[in-house]
C-alpha cells in the first residue's frame, strides 16, 4: 500500500451477538488519528429500514466509505426485500469488482435479527460461528471476550456490553462510549 502522507486512522470496535432469537450490535465511539483521540462519541452502529425490513449495521474503517457502503446495502435490500444474505452477497460482489468501490476501506457487521454477517471488501460475506462477530481495532479482543461470555447464561446485550468493556480495557483505540442496537425477538 502506498504511503498517502496521511496518518493511520484507528478507533473502532464493533461486536455482534446472536442469542435467544435476538441480535445485539454494539460499537464504541472513539475515533483516533495516530496517538490522538479526535472524537469520543461517534455513532458507528445504525438502524436501517429499507422497504420496511429493519436491519442493524455496524461499521469499522473510514466513515465516508462506510456510509457509501450502507447506502449501497440499502439499495440492495430495496431490490431484494427481506433477503439480507442476497443483498450482502450482491454488495460484496460490487465492492470487489467496481473500480470505485474497491478503494473503500471499511467493514460491516449486518443483521436482520435472524442472520448475522460480516461483509468485507475482499468479497467476503461471512456468517460467524458461535453466534459472535467482531470487527475493528479492538475486534479480536471483543470477539474473544464474547466467545467466553457465550458460555454463561447472560443475554445477548449483556454479552455484547461486557465484551466491549473488556476490549476498551485492552485496546487503546476503543472506548466505553457505546451505541447499542438490538433486533429480533425475546
Amino acid at each position: 500500500m502506498a504511503d498517502t502522507g496521511f496518518p493511520n486512522w484507528h478507533g473502532t470496535t464493533i461486536v455482534g451477538v446472536r442469542r435467544g432469537g435476538r441480535v445485539v450490535v454494539a460499537g464504541d465511539g472513539q475515533v483516533s488519528l495516530g496517538q490522538t483521540v479526535i472524537k469520543g462519541g461517534a455513532r458507528k452502529v445504525r438502524r436501517l429500514n429499507p422497504g420496511g425490513h429493519e436491519v442493524v449495521a455496524g461499521f469499522a474503517g473510514s466513515t465516508a466509505d462506510a456510509f457509501t457502503l450502507l447506502e449501497r446495502l440499502e439499495t440492495k435490500l430495496e431490490a431484494a426485500p427481506g433477503q439480507l444474505q442476497r443483498a450482502c452477497v450482491e454488495l460484496a460482489k460490487d465492492w470487489r469488482t467496481d473500480k470505485y468501490l474497491q478503494k473503500l476501506e471499511a467493514m460491516l457487521i449486518v443483521t436482520d435479527g435472524a442472520d448475522l454477517y460480516v461483509v468485507t471488501g475482499a468479497g467476503d460475506v461471512l456468517e460467524p460461528e458461535h453466534d459472535v462477530a467482531a470487527i475493528g481495532s479492538g475486534g479480536m479482543y471483543a470477539l474473544a471476550a464474547a466467545r467466553g461470555l457465550m458460555e454463561t447464561d447472560a443475554d445477548a446485550e449483556t454479552v455484547a456490553r461486557k465484551a466491549m468493556a473488556i476490549a476498551a480495557d485492552i485496546c487503546v483505540y476503543t472506548n466505553g462510549n457505546l451505541t447499542v442496537e438490538s433486533i429480533g425477538g425475546g
